[in-house]
């Protein structure tokens, strides 16, 4: 049985109250989690929910109420929806702890709850984001945000940066590397022998032959026809605003998309509160939530447990497929 490892994430938000409400549930899976254990009770007691927790990452607990915890010291007590700067380091701590976990073997997975990017910065911090910081941890040239909600994938070509630089972000050496790494994520993780990729255009009707931008023409259409030249099954650029038909979508296992906000509103239509946010390209699975810290429901025993749960039953899915 293939060990997960969970970073709750910001431990004033959400993240620990989902993760101790998932585990007063039994499971299958084993899981470990990465955080202050006595902030962990803590919440719990806030939420009036029993949790027991032990230290035993080789064989963890999967009773109802019982969570195997690998310590992880935060500097200052939490409380709920108050972010603290001191706590960051913990919260880096934490991930550092999961990233090695799963280098070395100990950790099949990694699962991490929402962080609150804005405090880890003003401790002093750089930080944009879980998917840039797994790569360079990992040490790996790239990676590519996978978004998926059921059937829908979306990656992403750009993630987290000013929509004013994305123009001169999308390069072809980027599109290159960047649907590679999509390709072989969804045979090596997804099991598609040949998946087929539809490629968003950057601009308003894939550009409309140069008329509304000339990336298409310069960049996008040279890239797709050297990777179909290649033996891959690459669709466009297509106009972002019909690609996510339902005829399109049916015929496709995944739409890479331009930049962040192109792409993931209209999958978070379709799936939020059960959606998955992968990163492809690293040598181990990662899975996330699809949403932020919830300051405001932190301790309050409400949200969604519906994404954490799904995070946790794909990571374990992939797991167990790289395994066999």
């Amino acid at each position: 049985m293939p060990v997960i490892a969970i970073t709750p994430g910001e431990p004033a938000g959400i993240g620990p109250d989902l993760l101790i409400r998932l585990a007063q549930h039994p499971r299958i899976q084993a899981w470990v989690a990465i955080c202050d254990r006595n902030m962990l009770q803590s919440r719990a007691e806030q939420l009036g929910l029993a949790l027991h927790v032990d230290a035993n990452v080789a064989e963890p607990a999967r009773r109802a109420g019982l969570l195997s915890v690998m310590h992880t010291p935060l500097a200052q007590q939490v409380v709920p929806g108050v972010l603290n700067p001191a706590n960051a380091e913990g919260v880096l701590a934490a991930l550092d702890k999961g990233i090695s976990g799963c280098m070395d073997g100990t950790f099949a997975g990694l699962v991490t709850g929402p962080v609150q990017k804005s405090v880890i910065n003003e401790a002093g911090q750089p930080f944009s984001g879980h998917t840039e910081y797994l790569a360079q941890h990992a040490g790996v040239e790239d990676v590519v945000m996978l978004l998926v909600a059921d059937e829908l994938r979306v990656g992403l070509a750009t993630t987290h940066m000013p929509l004013r630089e994305v123009a001169d972000a999308i390069t072809a050496e980027l599109l290159t590397r960047r649907i590679g790494i999509l390709h072989r994520g969804l045979v090596a993780r997804f099991g598609l022998s040949r998946p087929r990729i539809l490629v968003a255009g950057l601009n308003p009707h894939a550009g409309e032959g140069g008329h509304l931008g000339e990336e298409e023409i310069r960049i996008i259409t040279p890239v797709c026809t050297q990777l179909r030249k290649q033996g891959l099954d690459v669709v466009g650029p297509l106009p972002a605003d019909t690609l996510f038909t339902r005829e399109k979508l049916e015929t496709a296992d995944a739409v890479f998309a331009m930049y962040h906000d192109q792409g993931l509103p209209v999958l978070k239509h379709r799936g939020f509160g059960h959606a998955v946010n992968v990163t492809l390209g690293l040598p181990f699975v990662r899975t996330s939530v699809d949403h932020g810290t919830a300051l405001d429901l932190a301790g309050s025993g409400h949200g969604d447990v519906g994404s954490l749960a799904a995070a946790l039953q794909l990571c374990g899915q992939m797991a167990a497929a790289v395994q066999t």
